[in-house]
């Protein structure tokens, strides 16, 4: 019999190991991340090396003449060809670590079943985890979990999220995170611990003193690590205004998303979103290109609530009544509308104070890998760990959020959600 920690008994560890999560990978990710799951991953074997490369179309022809009734053999004026550039696109990075102890991996090793009974809550909860932090980057990559409205506590540790910059889907489960906060003008003013959270008061105290670290209000919160390494996210997407994937939006209209108010402003001039306003944001997209096009609206559960009342009372229930889609409420509102198909769906993890509008065939996410908890040789996923009596287990992933058509998409803001 081998002994443990030999490489025989490490090959029937990452055996079993794969054996949790081959193949059922897909069915272990939550139906919570709804942007993750309605943007699909375009593999590698579909890219073009280190970068995904996009052309796209940011302008059209306009080199025509026009002749008259004359019938002559009139001049042609200069061609004008269409503008065209190429989108470049790198995945970007994110690894996690999580640890199992020897005695539990080993007493479990020569029964598939007690291993396969004993890692797979780790397994699940990495996974979850993973995927839940992949989706606040895929909404708010390059702009932070939320801003800072003040600070206060016995010892100055208790840090409040403006209301219209909270998400419960970031915050709930973060006891022990890692936070680190940046002055708005991107410069580190401290890195600290999360102790608790209020989901009512929107509240989160640390382990630090934060009015001793120059912590202020605007300041920006983001994940331990994640400043200046994450992807651009579906909001940073929809508001960039310089250069994002080698394209100028300065330079070209067809590059910048487009904003509707719903309000006026984030200080008391908030306004609940309604039918009528997300209307107003399809025919913004419909200005720069959007066609008859399903697409899609992610927003925050409070303003979900507003728009299904709307919806409800609005409605005549006649022989096209379906209770797949309304029963005493919905997982989905399904309308139709001037471009096609409109889909709203709420997301735990849109912050209150706004919503985002989405081609979904416009998108995709590009990388090497989506996640996954094997290495590119093939080796094994569970090692030794140095110098403590346990083995340690990553995921890994390396991608990013790309649309050809950032024109198509609208961010709506100034919502009030209660």
């Amino acid at each position: 019999m081998a002994l443990p920690g030999t490489a025989n008994d490490f090959q029937t560890l990452n055996s079993h190991f794969k054996e949790i999560y081959a193949d059922k990978i897909e069915d272990l990710i939550p139906e919570g991340v709804k942007l993750y799951n309605t943007v699909d991953f375009i593999e590698a074997s579909k890219q073009n090396g280190k970068d995904y490369i996009q052309p796209v179309t940011l302008g059209l022809e306009h080199g025509f003449t026009y002749g008259g009734d004359l019938g002559t053999a009139f001049a042609l004026q200069d061609a004008v060809a269409s503008t065209h550039a190429r989108a470049r696109v790198t995945g970007h990075e994110m690894v996690l670590r999580s640890f199992l102890a020897i005695g539990a991996a080993f007493r479990s090793l020569n029964d598939k079943g007690a291993f396969v009974q004993e890692t797979k809550f780790i397994v699940e909860n990495m996974l979850k985890s993973f995927v839940r932090r992949l989706e606040v980057q895929l909404m708010y990559g390059q702009v932070g979990l939320g801003v800072v409205e003040s600070i206060s506590g016995a010892g100055n540790e208790v840090l409040k999220v403006e209301d219209h910059e909270w998400a419960a889907g970031i915050w709930s489960g973060s006891e022990k995170m890692p936070i680190d906060i940046y002055s708005s003008g991107g410069v580190l003013r401290t890195s600290v611990n999360v102790v608790s959270y209020d989901f009512d008061t929107k509240q989160v105290t640390t382990d630090s003193d934060l009015t001793a670290a120059g912590v202020l209000a605007t300041d920006v919160i983001y994940y331990k690590g994640a400043f200046g390494k994450e992807f651009a996210g579906l909001h940073k997407i929809i508001t960039n205004s310089g250069v994002l994937f080698d394209i100028d939006a300065s330079a070209y209209n067809l590059w910048k998303g487009n904003v509707v108010e719903v309000g006026s402003d984030f200080s008391g001039n908030e306004a609940v979103i309604s039918l009528a306003k997300i209307e107003d944001g399809i025919a913004r997209a419909m200005e720069k290109g959007l066609a008859d096009e399903e697409v899609c609206v992610f927003l925050n559960p409070k303003s979900w609530n507003n728009l299904l009342t709307e919806q409800v009372a609005k409605r005549q229930f006649d022989s096209s009544y379906s209770e797949a889609k309304i029963k005493n409420g919905a997982k989905e509102i399904e309308l139709v509308g001037q471009n096609g198909t409109i889909v709203i769906k709420a997301s735990i993890y849109c912050k209150e104070g706004y919503a985002y509008m989405i081609c979904e065939k416009d998108f995709m996410r590009i990388g090497s890998t989506d996640i996954t908890f094997e290495r590119p040789d093939g080796g094994k996923m569970v090692k030794m760990l140095e110098g403590y009596n346990g083995l340690e287990m990553r995921a890994y992933t390396d991608q990013a959020l790309f649309t050809c058509c950032p024109g198509k998409t609208v961010l709506f803001t100034f919502i009030k959600s209660a």
